[in-house]
Parts: C-alpha cells; sequence; structure tokens
C-alpha cells in the first residue's frame, strides 16, 4: 500500500527440518546480542537510535493481539484479516472490516457480524462491496473489551472473544460460506440486522433470509433455534458449538446442512512444480474434524483464477463477489494447474539492436554506477535500475561495464546486509519481522511493502549470483539475502522467526501490502508488478543458486499472481468488474473492491504504469493476455488526451509485450531517449527492451519450456527460442512446440526459427 513520490518464541534460527525445506541456511545468533552474523553480514536486534517499529494511529508502539496460546507465534501480517492482530486505531479494539468471500466479517464487542455483499457502490474511479452486517454471530452475555486471534492457517482464521462470563471463538475463512461457532457461557445468540424471514424450521436447523440474503443456522442436534423479533437464541444442549452459512439459493439448504458440523480447522496449500510438463499445480486443502455425525466434507467457494484452471468437479451453484462469480465445489479440496510463463535475466540478443549504440548507452550508466544511501524503497529502485543492465552488458561484450555495475551492487548490498551502519536491517522478536532501516512508506511502523522493497534486493543479488556464485554462498552474503527472503516470503509453516508467506494470500491468489489491514475496504495492493518482481526474483536466485525449492515457489507465486492480476487488476475477461463500472484497469485492488488511482497521484501514466513497473526478465507473463494490454493503453491514451509523457518509457515497454512495431515507432517518434527515464529505469534497458522485441517478436506465452528459465517470441510466425542454463553443463531445453535449444553451461542462448 506504499504511495510513491514521484518520482512462539524469540529463537533466531529455524529448525533444521524447516531449513531442509525452505532452503533458508540460517547462521544461528543470540537474541541478547545486538549484532546476529549471517555469514559474511549481519542484522541487528535493535533498532538505531529515533527509529520506530510498529504502532498506531496516535504512534503508540503496538503488541500482537494473539490469545495466551498463540503468543509468540509469527503473525502474518499483510493478510486479509490482518487488523485482528495489529490494533491501528486505539479506538478500535475489535477489527475493521474483513472480506473473506463471499462473506464479510467486522468484530465487535458482542460477537462476530456477518455480512454477504453482493451490491457495488460504484463511484468514479472506485468500485466496492461494502460490508454491512446481516446477522452478528455471539453469545448471550457476551460483551468483550477486545478481539484476538486464537489460531491461524494458510487462509482461515479465529477470532476469540471473552467477556460478560461468556466466550466465543469463531473460525472463518476465505471461499468458506460457513462460520464455525465455539462457545461457552450462554445460549447460541445471533442477532439479526431486522426481523428474519423463516422459510425453514426443523428445530436445530433454522433458514433465515435477512436483508435479501439467505441463511441457515445448524445448531446440535436435539436444539431449537427461537426467533424474537431480531433476536435468534437456540440452548446449545450441553454442547459448545453451532454454525451458520450463506446459501447460494434455497434449494442449497440440503447440501450445506450435509457439511454444517464438519467443523474446518485448518487450511493447506501445496504446490508442485512440473518441470518437465511446464506447469505448476496447487492444491488447497481444508482440514476438518466432526463435531457430530462422520462427515469430512466441506463447500468450497472458488475465486475466477481457481476455478477457471480445475478440472476437478463444481456445482450449479454461484456467489457475487468483488473478484466476480465464484463457483462452488462439494469437497475438502481442490487443485489447479497452470502452464508457466519463463523468466529470463535478460532478454535474448538480436539483430534489432545496435551495438555501438548501446554500449555508448550502458557505459553512461556503469560509469557513474552506485547506489546512494538511501530508504529500503528508493535503494531497491537503484538496485532494479543497474541490475537490469548487467545482463545487456554482458551480452554485447560490455565487459568492463559489466564488472562496475555488479561491483556497486554488491558494494551497497553489502553495506545494506552488515548490521551497525547508516543502512541495515533489524529483526522484530515480537512481530518476528526484519525491517530495513532507514525505512519508508509505513514499512516500519504498519509493517507495509516488506516484499516491494525487497524485491529489488533479491532480483539484484540474483543477477551477482549468476556472475559470483561464492558471493551468494550461505557462508558468504547469500544468508542474508535468505533472510529477506524468509521475512517477505517464508515457505516453511511451523518456522518460530517468519510467518508462512507473509503478505501472499494464497487462496485470493496475490499479495497484500498493508501490514495493518486498517481500512474499512479491507486490505489492498497498489504494485502488483513490484509484488511479481519477488516471485521473479525467487526463480532467479533459487536457479542461480541452486535451491530448487526456492525456485519453484518462485515458480508458483508468480504463476499464481499473474492470472490474479490478469483477472482483478485488468479484467482481462471483461467479466469480473461491475457493468457500470467505468475503467477497465486498477491501479490498486482492495479486499472489497478496486480502484482506478494510486496512493500519491491522479495521474493516468502512473495508474496505468504501476503495475507494470519493474520491466524485467520476469514482466513476460504480461504478455498472456495481449488484448488486455492494447484496451489499458487504449484507456490511457483516451484518459491523458495523448500518448505517455512522464512514464512514457515504462508504458512504451508494456506496449512492446503486446504490439513490438507500435511500441518502437513511439519510441522513434519521441525521439528515443528523451529526458529523464522513471527512477529505476535506464535509456539502455529501454532502448534494449523495445529494440529487441521489435526485432524477434513478443513473447509467445502459448508454448512453455522444461525450464523455468527459458521463453519463445513470436514474429510473423517465427519463433525465437531463448533460455539461460544455471547449470555447469550444457542443457537441452524443450519447448512445447517440440523445438530444442543446446544451450552451454552458465550462459544465455537462443534461435530462431
Amino acid at each position: 500500500m506504499r504511495p510513491h513520490i514521484p518520482l512462539r518464541r524469540t529463537a533466531l534460527t529455524l529448525t533444521a527440518a524447516a531449513t531442509a525445506v525452505a532452503g533458508l541456511a540460517l547462521v544461528p545468533g543470540s537474541a541478547n546480542a545486538a549484532e546476529v552474523p549471517v555469514g559474511s553480514g549481519s542484522y541487528s536486534d535493535e533498532r538505531p537510535a529515533g527509529a520506530n517499529g510498529p504502532q498506531n494511529s496516535q504512534g503508540a508502539a503496538v503488541t500482537p493481539q494473539v490469545t495466551e496460546a498463540m503468543a509468540g507465534q509469527p503473525i502474518p501480517t499483510n493478510d486479509w484479516w490482518s487488523s485482528l492482530v495489529f490494533k491501528r486505531y486505539a479506538d478500535q479494539p475489535h477489527s475493521q472490516p474483513m472480506f473473506g468471500h463471499p462473506l464479510s466479517y467486522q468484530a465487535v464487542d458482542s460477537g462476530l457480524e456477518v455480512g454477504y455483499p453482493t451490491q457495488p457502490d460504484v463511484s468514479g474511479v472506485s468500485y466496492h462491496f461494502p460490508h454491512q452486517a446481516d446477522l452478528t454471530v455471539g453469545v448471550a452475555g457476551l460483551n468483550s473489551p477486545d478481539t484476538k486471534a486464537d489460531g491461524w492457517s494458510d487462509w482461515t482464521v479465529s477470532p476469540y472473544w471473552e467477556g460478560g462470563g461468556a466466550t466465543l471463538r469463531a473460525t472463518i475463512g476465505h471461499g468458506s460460506p460457513y462460520v464455525y461457532a465455539e462457545t461457552t457461557g450462554g445460549a447460541a445468540q445471533v442477532t439479526a440486522a431486522s426481523a428474519p424471514e423463516v422459510f425453514a424450521d426443523e428445530g436445530s436447523l433454522l433458514g433465515i433470509s435477512v436483508n435479501g440474503h439467505d441463511y441457515a443456522l445448524f445448531a446440535p442436534s436435539g436444539s431449537d433455534w427461537t426467533v424474537s423479533g431480531s433476536q435468534i437464541t437456540a440452548d446449545l444442549g450441553g454442547q459448545d458449538y453451532y454454525s451458520l452459512a450463506v446459501l447460494p439459493s434455497r434449494d442449497a439448504l440440503d447440501l450445506y446442512a450435509r457439511y454444517a458440523y464438519s467443523f474446518v480447522t485448518g487450511s493447506t496449500v501445496t504446490w508442485d512444480y512440473d518441470e518437465a510438463g511446464g506447469s505448476v499445480s496447487a492444491t488447497y486443502a481444508l482440514e476438518t474434524e466432526a463435531r457430530e455425525g462422520s462427515e469430512t466434507g466441506s463447500v468450497m467457494a472458488l475465486y475466477p483464477h481457481q476455478w477457471q484452471y480445475t478440472n476437478d468437479e463444481l456445482t450449479a451453484h454461484e456467489y457475487v463477489s468483488p473478484r466476480g462469480t465464484m463457483r462452488v465445489r462439494e469437497g475438502a479440496s481442490f487443485t489447479t494447474t497452470q502452464d508457466v510463463t519463463g523468466v529470463l535475466p535478460g532478454l535474448p540478443e538480436s539483430s534489432g539492436v545496435d551495438t555501438g549504440h548501446l554500449t555508448s548507452l550502458v557505459n553512461d550508466v556503469a560509469s557513474s554506477a552506485d547506489v546512494p544511501v538511501a530508504d529500503t524503497y528508493w535503494s531497491g529502485k537503484e538496485f532494479g535500475r543497474l541490475a537490469q543492465l548487467v545482463p545487456i552488458a554482458d551480452q554485447i561484450g560490455a565487459t568492463a561495464a559489466r564488472d562496475q555495475l555488479i561491483a556497486a551492487i554488491k558494494s551497497r548490498l553489502e553495506e545494506w546486509f552488515t548490521a551497525g551502519g547508516d543502512t541495515q536491517f533489524v529483526y522484530d522478536s515480537e512481530w518476528k519481522t526484519l525491517t530495513g532501516y532507514p525505512a519508508s512508506y509505513g514499512s516500519d511502523v504498519e509493517l507495509n511493502d516488506h516484499h516491494f522493497h525487497y524485491s529489488y534486493y533479491v532480483m539484484a543479488a540474483a543477477i551477482v549470483a549468476q556472475y559470483d556464485p561464492a558471493w551468494a554462498a550461505d557462508s558468504a552474503w547469500g544468508g542474508m539475502v535468505k533472510e529477506l527472503i524468509g521475512d517477505a516470503a517464508n515457505p516453511v509453516r511451523g518456522d518460530d522467526r517468519y510467518p508462512f508467506l507473509r503478505g501472499f494470500d494464497v487462496y485470493a491468489g496475490h499479495s497484500w501490502a498493508s501490514g495493518h489491514q486498517g481500512f474499512a475496504a479491507g486490505n489492498n495492493q497498489e504494485s502488483s508488478s513490484e509484488s511479481i518482481n519477488l516471485s521473479a526474483g525467487l526463480v532467479l536466485w533459487g536457479s542461480a543458486t541452486g535451491d530448487t525449492s526456492l525456485r519453484d515457489l518462485g515458480v508458483y507465486l508468480l504463476t499464481t499472481e499473474s492470472e490474479a492480476i490478469r483477472q482483478y487488476w485488468f479484467d482481462g475477461d471483461e467479466q469480473n468488474f461491475p457493468a457500470d463500472y467505468q475503467h477497465n484497469t486498477l491501479g490498486m485492488v482492495w479486499s472489497n473492491g478496486g480502484a482506478h488511482s494510486t496512493w500519491w497521484t491522479g495521474n493516468p501514466e502512473e495508474i496505468h504504469g504501476i503495475n507494470v513497473l519493474p520491466v524485467t526478465g520476469g514482466s513476460l507473463h504480461l504478455a498472456r493476455d495481449k488484448d488486455a494490454i492494447v484496451r489499458n493503453l487504449e484507456e490511457l491514451v483516451e484518459e491523458n488526451g495523448g500518448p505517455p509523457v512522464e512514464w512514457k518509457e515504462i508504458l512504451w515497454e508494456f506496449q512492446a509485450l503486446a504490439d513490438p512495431a507500435a511500441a518502437r515507432a513511439a519510441y522513434d517518434g519521441d525521439g528515443g531517449g528523451v529526458g529523464s527515464p522513471e527512477a529505476g529505469e535506464s535509456w539502455a534497458h529501454v532502448y534494449h527492451w523495445i529494440h529487441t522485441l521489435d526485432s524477434i517478436g513478443a513473447p509467445d506465452t502459448a508454448i512453455t519450456a522444461d525450464s523455468p528459465t527459458a521463453a519463445a517470441f513470436s514474429q510473423g510466425g517465427t519463433v525465437t527460442y531463448a533460455a539461460h542454463n544455471y547449470g555447469d553443463a550444457e542443457r537441452t531445453v524443450t519447448f512445447s512446440d517440440g523445438a530444442q535449444l543446446t544451450v552451454p553451461p552458465n550462459s544465455s542462448a537462443s534461435r530462431t526459427g
């Protein structure tokens, strides 16, 4: 949620098992030492003088609001429900609205408000499906001063209330039409927003309609629901549970009753990258406990980016959501499978580039290459700018410039990776997070944007590792790179130092930027492309260092978020935005909708460009939907009253992924390299990108490969194949159309035809 300005314990080591799984080989450090060594580098466990950690809006320090049972557990901040644990506002001790889809929720003193937003509020640049309580799930007498998190899993959470002699623990989650309640101290009490219409009454099963939405309430067998005005109660007959579900239609009542007592206790995603087949599969599974009977299944609502890629059987039932139609599956798991678009360290060599001119452009940057002392974000931008030129310099034989660029990157990374200097990283054992200082855009006080900032460091380190593997060893500087990865995208559950995939919402299919989720609209993410930059960096870092676990994590994250971007930022199928919304692209996605805007400006160029930058070999996935790129840029020109000016080079590069010839014409027509490019770009990179794609064609994402660092490009029916081989032996890469490309060790190669 960073506004660009135009520019379980405090142990500090992973368990052996976790380290083996994640590849995060860390050096043990003392929790009492201010400096914790990691290979050649170090981080601190004490903030520099004057620096801040997590705070509320009044500037007071905040601690994670969790129950005693969860004390010391790494908190998955930057999630759809983070306001449960990060109380950004002192006068709101419960939560902000939280959007699980199809249901919305808000914790209050009497329990959990539940709603089903079905009518969008479309207003100018934004649309939202605001939370409106249909029901409040509670217990007779409950009056809790606050709400805490009492457990969580990959996409579920269990808020907890205690007060007035009663307790309530609810379990809610993405894609779940159910709320599972566990209680003590009183009868089940559900308060409706108005006197409900009762359409089914079978004792322990009650069907009601509130605000035009149909719900079913399920008490233990032998119990009986009583309706008095807006109050609905049931004596639980000595039991401590009940549930409710929002129904897609009344004829689904029997189906939902079947699973009403199969309480969800956890959720887990697993992924499998089929390198030979060029695809990645992900299985989303619920863990359940039968509170009565023996049923272990459930009902799950799938988002468009999920149901379009599953072969599992779906029912005819559907829900409305801010992400478009959700389709219902009967069962406790489903699997998606998607083709993988490769990541390249740089575009391949081509005849479209004037080597002499490009060499001059590269030398201009290399001669003054430096990463100035700045905050984590703006240092990161400069790391990205220089790193993207290293493969280009190598490709054109400008080895002196290449080495100057690498030296500049290494020098400043090493300063960042050493505790005690002007720039450093600090571990917070309370919030289980690693924060860079100087911080920016709330990365310290709100825990915002770590994946954005650190993406540039991981990507730059991956480029260095390609040319200097010894530098990237765990015993050298690679250990600190893995610390940043651990903070932003730890793939290990049960680690006591960092949460699982901090900001990546596996069910939503994309990351969230806000660490506190302190908004009525839920959480948000603006620059989806900077999130992709981290995933692409993981692919390259894992490939360069031989860490296939981190490489495959990057493949899963990038492939999943790529489709979420296509669907929810760019509305690629033109089915997910409200029918009367007047824009075809969003600057930011919110939990309950989206906005054609940014945090810092209403300039159309930046609204359209913020989900493109940084342009790298990880940006090729955007070419999966060339029509969406064309529509996006047509709208930009209309809004702008003409071609782009301020971020023209970013938008030309975007255009080149769909229509390279048009991008080349725009570049040439503007004089080619006139003015100052966006802060993370250079004219050398822009020239190489546009002229290369004009020569070899746009990425052909229909052609996959048996390597995550390979890609195909098509121009008038002629295909160019490119790949990078990080291994020490020659490798033959096979593409899905049958073409093969032999790549020497530790090299890039390409061929046309």
